[in-house]
């Protein structure tokens, strides 16, 4: 037997051991979401505009910079406050971020959003049904949230729900839960009001577009987008001043679900890279910072930088005082999206004309929360 062969011998035989698990998985979610349907577990709308962002798979379609996309829209009109899980916190229940906050105590990518928009109300809470009340409460001066990888939360009702499918795999192609990494039957997507499909190549012409769009099937109500990312000016960990990178040696530090395009993007415009990989919401301790050090330390090259994400920055920045004392550029490269076909401004006049419309029509309504019903799950 060949080695491809046996390989996909061995792929088939764990698929089929793993059924039986995915379909009681997915016969769980089913349940939940008929009992939301039938109204039996009630959701809650609020006043206050909520749009939610998140997808149907576990990780890395590019939620973050979606949220960031959304931040940079409204923050100048607005008063924008995020609400996360806060995955890998140290922390439990409803926390708002303050001057003395860290990825410790909010988790990592709420701490970028806090780091890099210091204006944005930046708040984590395990169940959002609560967090929000929290939060109205102590900032009522918010006029939107964003929710950040909601779209299993079913106890609130965003005002637009957004759903970010990758281009690499799409929900469409993928399965439940353990024989893929769907947290949910591919019809869920029929909640949407937007479906986004992200980390799409800039290139991509309008007959792929056409056919990804064919293979989505949207309903009625659903809008689609394209968008890619975007590499924006690397800057000074610390002193956030910007740094060229071209012609340097570089020692690459990151903790992301798929570093690949990052690599493919820093080696177009460096002379080498040394890659350190660590596991996605990777937190740094004394022998990862002795790791890099000596990484950057034994390399016989010149004009060395270490770059990173911004994700990783913020779970650095828990090491600051250690790393200050290296002496040593510490690079951020951030990422934005950009909306592909220049369908930007029909995407940003869907979330302006929802927040706007939401405001006006609840300009009267000072209890932040209208319940549709008083079962909650």
């Amino acid at each position: 037997m060949s080695q491809r062969n046996f390989l996909y011998y061995t792929f088939s035989i764990v698929r089929l051991l793993l059924y039986p698990f995915a379909m009681l998985y997915g016969a769980v979610v089913w349940l939940r979401n008929r009992l939301y349907d039938a109204g039996v577990y009630s959701s809650v709308e609020f006043s206050v505009p909520v749009i939610s962002v998140g997808n149907l798979s576990v990780g890395g379609t590019g939620k973050t910079p979606h949220v960031e996309y959304l931040i940079r829209l409204l923050q100048y009109q607005y008063t924008v406050a995020t609400m996360s899980r806060g995955y890998k916190r140290h922390t439990q229940g409803f926390v708002l971020a303050d001057e003395n906050t860290n990825a410790l105590r909010i988790g990592d990518e709420p701490m970028q959003y806090h780091m890099k928009y210091p204006d944005v109300v930046v708040s984590v809470s395990e169940e959002r049904i609560t967090g929000i009340p929290h939060l109205l409460l102590r900032r009522p001066d918010i006029d939107v949230v964003l929710l950040d990888d909601a779209y299993q939360h079913r106890s609130v009702k965003p005002g637009i729900n957004i759903l970010i499918t990758d281009f690499a795999r799409p929900f469409y192609t993928d399965y439940i839960l353990p024989l893929g990494r769907l947290r949910e039957k591919r019809n869920a997507y029929k909640r949407a009001d937007v479906i986004i499909v992200s980390k799409c190549p800039p290139e991509l012409n309008p007959a792929a577009a056409a056919d990804i769009t064919k293979q989505v099937a949207p309903i009625d109500k659903q809008q689609v987008f394209f968008t890619a990312i975007e590499y924006d000016t690397p800057y000074d960990l610390f002193s956030k001043d910007t740094l060229p990178i071209t012609n340097t040696n570089v020692v690459l530090v990151c903790g992301i679900a798929r570093p690949e395009p990052m690599i493919k993007h820093i080696k177009a415009q460096v002379n080498d890279v040394h890659v350190l990989s660590y596991n996605d919401h990777h937190y740094f301790v004394s022998k990862d910072l002795e790791e890099i050090k000596a990484a950057y330390d034994n390399w016989d090259a010149k004009n060395k930088v270490i770059i990173t994400t911004e994700k990783d920055a913020a779970r650095l920045y828990l090491h600051a005082d250690k790393i200050k004392e290296w002496g040593i550029p510490i690079i951020i490269l951030p990422i934005t999206v950009s909306v592909l076909f220049n369908k930007g401004n029909e995407l940003n006049t869907i979330m302006l004309n929802y927040v706007q419309q939401t405001i006006t029509s609840n300009n009267g309504d000072e209890d932040g929360a209208d319940t549709v019903n008083e079962t909650y799950s």
